[in-house]
């Protein structure tokens, strides 16, 4: 039975793989969903393109036909200009469709990829967090983006491509030329056997293909930025990074290309080799013919009709194995892609109603990175009580943020449980655990927007309801109010010289703003924190680009602003931490001391005041 809020095992997408038919079984309904009247219109469409390019080689027999007879007096001169003007129209009306057939897919690409993308993001809304943990995953993840920029061209080579242009034409040419006679019928099975079998082995290889790349390809990528992205360069050409990075990048994509090179050449001479059966084919089907012929049972209007078909129908054959299906062979390995990655598991929640705000229990909790030879947390006990204010102190590396990842429920523990006012973590919908939730990280996003937007992205939809409450002359607490507010507590000055337009700056050179320093873009990760309606909120190491001055200033207003609510402070610092109602000590995964300042200074042994005395110097002066 499985075990209420944990995450089912699913493995890489490798393991799960998707037929080709289920695949596009699948992909189908999804596409036409996104545009059925444009999709069904473009599949029309493609039939009668098909069918007419038939109908031209029936039209084609009878203008010969017509013109030998008037050659030889046995037909008028109007019919044989009927049976030409048939001629004529049929092949405008190929023309016709063929432009508007080739017009349809266009349209539908970008309504189809953005529908795919969105189903990617929502699915990647889904997963457990600490899936962004496993480098395997992230091939996955790689993998299907790839697939998805292909999905649509997979459907519509089969749908509009091969039964609706390719297979009606065969089709009405089968017919056609088995009515002349039932021999010259042979041809399309000739035609088509050897290069079909070449095409399966191409899928197979090109399949294994993608599987190979994807890492390489994450890897490329990773140092193309490394190189060429604005938040790398600096860097790179200062340390005189750019020609290693170029070096490595080189030797990935050298790599890539080696694996590719097998397998077209793999697939490449075994294709040669049927194309040589293909052309044998086409010889023995032009003899057959002009035996035909020479016995007088076609006439010579079918003759040229159906030797113009045949070349017609080679080359349509080829191109039809060669250029779609050799498509769908390069396309089907990442298109399972896409979709074994949406079969991944998810985060299973049983409630999405709100926990409610109250104690916090951490139970013989354990958590180990995927990969990861040591557990990164082990058998940790914790209550964070309701409204208290806890710090988690230790040295890098000793746990801090992983134990924080797991007590606001972003991470589920792999042994012991943790709970919010008695529900377990695993057991609550992502927008149930963190909508009373607030956060800042060390590692905070720099959102290229303005300075209003950047803050405010936190609680978005409260903020409109705020602004227009404030237009309706509501008496609402408007969001401009509360942005002073936070932005005097982050000590975010908006009217200083960084920010020329107030609330409006843009925060991005590359949009014609301004770029701020390290420490004021932390300024305005807190200010985001603490802008968003909470009941916890969380400062995982926010001031390590601040001066333990600052950092002081700081925390002394996160005390006010976090009165009365729950509050947990992770810092490698010890010099604001007296401000906390209790203080964890983290030491190799383990909690090995908890209680408040005074308790654990007067341990003369403990980790808490070694750790204390060596950073003491940095305080001494602080307020």
């Amino acid at each position: 039975m499985k075990k209420e809020g944990t995450i089912r095992p699913s493995g890489h997408l490798e393991k799960n793989k998707t037929s080709l038919w289920r695949a596009f079984f699948r992909l189908l309904p999804r596409i036409v969903k996104c545009c059925p009247v444009l999709f069904l219109t473009g599949f029309v469409l493609s039939v009668l393109h098909g069918a007419f390019w038939g109908v031209e080689t029936m039209m084609q027999q009878r203008f010969f036909d017509r013109a030998a007879a008037f050659a030889r007096g046995g037909a008028s001169f109007a019919q044989a200009l009927w049976a030409l003007g048939a001629l004529g129209l049929a092949n405008v009306i190929c023309q016709a469709l063929n432009g508007a057939a080739n017009f349809m897919p266009g349209m539908l690409e970008g309504i189809v990829g953005a529908r795919l993308s969105a189903d990617i993001h929502s699915k990647i809304a889904r997963l457990d967090p600490a899936v962004f943990e496993d480098t395997g995953k992230l091939d996955d993840i790689n993998k299907a983006e790839a697939g998805r920029n292909n999905a649509f061209w997979f459907v519509d080579t089969i749908i509009s491509g091969i039964l609706g242009f390719y297979i009606p034409y065969f089709l009405f040419m089968g017919w056609y030329l088995f009515s002349l006679k039932p021999v010259l019928a042979l041809a399309i099975l000739i035609v088509f056997a050897p290069t079909a079998m070449a095409q399966l082995i191409r899928m197979k290889a090109f399949a294994h293909l993608e599987d190979e790349t994807a890492p390489l390809r994450r890897e490329y990528e990773h140092y193309e930025a490394c190189m060429v992205s604005r938040e790398f360069f600096r860097e790179t050409r200062l340390l005189g990074g750019f020609h290693y990075f170029k070096k490595l990048y080189l030797e990935t994509l050298l790599a890539m290309q080696k694996l590719k090179y097998r397998a077209d050449l793999r697939s490449g001479l075994f294709e040669l080799s049927m194309r040589g059966l293909t052309a044998a084919g086409y010889t023995v089907i032009l003899l057959l013919l002009f035996d035909a012929l020479m016995n007088q049972e076609v006439s010579v209007g079918a003759f040229a009709a159906v030797f113009n078909a045949v070349g017609t129908l080679y080359s349509i054959m080829e191109e039809v194995i060669c250029m779609h299906v050799a498509g769908i062979a390069r396309n089907a390995g990442t298109v399972r892609n896409y979709l074994n990655f949406l079969d991944l598991e998810e985060r299973e929640a049983a409630s999405y109603e709100a926990p409610g705000w109250g104690d916090i229990v951490l139970k013989d909790v354990s958590f180990s990175y995927p990969g990861a030879e040591k557990q990164a947390i082990r058998d940790v006990s914790l209550t964070l009580k309701k409204g208290e204010t806890l710090a988690v102190v230790g040295e890098n590396g000793s746990g801090k943020s992983t134990l924080i990842r797991l007590v606001s429920g972003l991470y589920l523990p792999q042994e012991g449980r943790v709970t919010h006012n008695g529900t377990e973590t695993g057991a609550l919908a992502f927008g149930a655990l963190f909508g009373r939730t607030s956060a800042v990280f060390q590692k905070f996003q720099r959102y290229q927007m303005t300075l209003r937007e950047n803050i405010a992205i936190s609680r978005r939809e409260q903020t409109a309801r705020e602004e227009q409450s404030q237009r309706d002359s509501l008496p609402e607490e408007t969001g401009e109010r509360k942005l002073d507010q936070v932005c005097g507590m982050a000590g975010v000055d908006r009217t200083g010289e960084a920010f020329p337009d107030g609330f409006d700056t843009m925060l991005s050179r590359e949009f014609d703003g301004v770029d701020l320093s390290g420490g004021q873009w932390q300024r305005v990760a807190i200010a985001r924190g603490f802008f968003r309606s909470h009941d916890l909120v969380i400062l995982d190491e926010p001031t390590a680009a601040i001066d333990p001055y600052e950092e002081t200033r700081i925390y002394n207003r996160f005390a006010e602003l976090s009165r009365d609510k729950s509050a947990v402070i992770v810092t490698h610092r010890l010099g604001s931490v007296k401000l906390a109602d209790r203080i964890l000590v983290m030491k190799e995964g383990r909690a090995v001391q908890l209680g408040t300042h005074e308790e654990l200074m007067a341990q003369p042994q403990g980790e808490y005041r070694r750790l204390y005395e060596a950073q003491e110097q940095w305080y001494q002066d602080a307020v």
